[in-house]
């Protein structure tokens, strides 16, 4: 199914540039995951030798944070372009759809959908975006993401309530929508091992008579999301709707480098989205090539929320408003 909408706009790639830009490395993926599980162990290690001080919890305030930043590490080795070879990217793809709640089979089909149809508030409905059509609780909504456990006030609305209602067999409007007649029997049964692996890693937790266990592999979803939460929401935030170019509904932002190796050179959204098998640690070459033809990027979060924050607020006010990105030498929409 396709939303009735125009082509999608592409810029214009040399061919060349296109071909080189578009290899995958294993050398590149495994260096990048090394890093990133060095650092949890790294920050995990900390935290178990300062355990029962504050400085304990700083650590494993540090340790959630960049254990949330497995979101990217799904979202990349989803696309089979953080590595050449398929079965480090679906090994990768299932551990850290794990560490995201993130329920493979599910966010499989429903990320094909939201790059065919992004931002679409029709049919199909893309079930990826940050606050789907309730424009006026957005604001709200991200800043009980970004305050630690603050998601647990509104469960019903985190997606750890979607796999334990995918585990007990409720067929979900995401399910409906997105995943194959087929398939709809693994995503149940992948979301009853998710549940498993929380109830002994829980129990574990119980039998040593201690919270690390759990703050280590269940809770850091709950406690740990605010820097990745902060940097993600600005993917298409504030941006134009029901609209196939991504110039108009994806946003592109400079990001420092501790952020951008942990985000996985996401913030390079736009050129994402217009050319995803792309792997992330070519974007910013591939950005440079094209950025004549993008509208401005923002310089930073801070930058970025500088328009996101105004536009949220007039949103919530009318649900038809939307930031409208200045294209170079085109007329604006």
């Amino acid at each position: 199914m396709d939303v009735k909408l125009d082509k999608w706009h592409k810029c214009q790639v040399d061919i060349e540039v296109f071909k080189k830009l578009s290899k995958k490395s294993d050398l590149k993926g495994l260096q990048h995951v090394s890093i990133f599980f060095g650092l949890l162990v790294l920050t995990g290690l900390c935290t178990y030798l300062t355990w029962g001080t504050l400085w304990g919890i700083f650590w494993i305030l540090i340790y959630g944070n960049i254990y949330c930043f497995s979101n990217p590490l799904w979202h990349e080795t989803g696309h089979r372009t953080a590595f050449k070879s398929n079965y480090l990217n679906e090994f990768f793809y299932y551990v850290s759809c794990y560490m995201a709640f993130f329920e493979p089979i599910r966010w499989r089909y429903t990320h094909f959908i939201h790059h065919g149809n992004t931002y679409s508030t029709e049919n199909p409905y893309d079930h990826e975006i940050e606050y789907g059509n309730d424009l006026k609780n957005t604001i709200p909504k991200l800043i009980k993401e970004i305050i630690p456990f603050g998601n647990l006030v509104y469960i019903k609305n985190d997606i750890s309530f979607e796999v334990i209602k995918h585990s007990l067999g409720i067929e979900t409007k995401v399910m409906k929508d997105s995943i194959p007649d087929k398939l709809k029997s693994k995503s149940i049964l992948i979301s009853r091992i998710y549940i498993f692996i929380w109830l002994l890693v829980i129990s574990f937790s119980i039998y040593v008579n201690s919270w690390l266990p759990v703050l280590y592999l269940v809770l850091p979803h709950f406690y740990g999301k605010t820097l990745h939460k902060l940097v993600a929401f600005t993917q298409h935030a504030g941006l134009a709707r029901n609209l196939k170019d991504h110039r108009l509904s994806a946003r592109e932002m400079y990001l420092n480098p501790i952020l951008s190796f942990l985000y996985w050179r996401m913030e390079y959204h736009l050129t994402h989205h217009m050319f995803p098998t792309v792997p992330s640690y070519n974007l910013d070459k591939l950005h440079h090539h094209i950025k004549g033809q993008l509208p401005k990027p923002n310089n930073g979060l801070i930058d970025a929320y500088k328009e996101i924050i105004p536009t949220l607020v007039k949103q919530s006010k009318d649900a038809n408003y939307f930031l409208k990105k200045d294209l170079p030498h085109l007329q604006n929409v």
